[in-house]
């Protein structure tokens, strides 16, 4: 049997001896009452892209679904196990999420999965190949473009990946009737692994920088 790694162990114990120590009420309370978040964040499992960190957030704060390239799914109330349809689905009936962000990033490995013409399943199974297919026709379209760079063509297939994953969202019933009492928002996110930059998406569906 293999050993716990021990890296973690360290960190926890760094845990336990800083944050823990320091947020020791804060955390006992929210395991008494439970969580209580007004914000859910989609974002991708990248190791790099962490919301907890590009936010700032502490426990109980944001209620966080991380997937291969932050995509989301249509509505698809069918037999099929949908991890992300029943996080969203927790987020918005069991916890009454005001805000739901769709944070994708640069440099992301799913999208560069889809944009690669000679894409070699990393398995037999290619869970990631049938995943990055609910993206459609977006990446062939965008990889035929032969003005822009290998990296235009990323950049520009990860943000347009966050639009298509709203309005995927928007097929969800709930969340459609929502956001039109006003009582839900959905939003859109890119950040820059690089340079730490945020870019958000306005009501026009372009993506700017914040004022800081």
């Amino acid at each position: 049997m293999h050993s716990f790694p021990q890296h973690l162990l360290d960190g926890h114990a760094n845990f336990m001896s800083g944050r823990y120590s320091r947020e020791k009420e804060r955390i006992r309370d929210l395991a008494e009452v439970g969580q209580k978040p007004t914000t859910m964040i989609i974002a991708c499992c990248d190791s790099r892209a962490a919301p907890e960190m590009i936010f700032d957030t502490g426990p109980g704060e944001a209620f966080v679904l991380r997937n291969v390239a932050n995509l989301v799914p249509t509505y698809q109330p069918d037999g099929g196990q949908h991890g992300t349809s029943a996080a969203i689905e927790f987020a918005i009936k069991g916890l009454g999420i005001a805000n739901i962000v769709i944070m994708g990033h640069g440099r992301c490995g799913g999208i560069k999965a889809a944009l690669n013409p000679d894409y070699s399943p990393l398995d037999e199974g290619d869970f990631i190949g049938k995943w990055m297919s609910m993206l459609g026709e977006l990446p062939s379209q965008l990889g035929t473009n032969t003005m822009m760079t290998a990296t235009e063509q990323q950049t520009a297939l990860e943000r347009i990946s966050i639009r298509n994953s709203i309005r995927n969202l928007r097929t969800f019933p709930y969340v459609a009737a929502l956001e039109a009492e006003e009582k839900l928002a959905v939003h859109g996110a890119w950040f820059d692994i690089s340079t730490g930059e945020l870019w958000i998406m306005d009501h026009n569906g372009d993506f700017i920088r914040p004022a800081l």
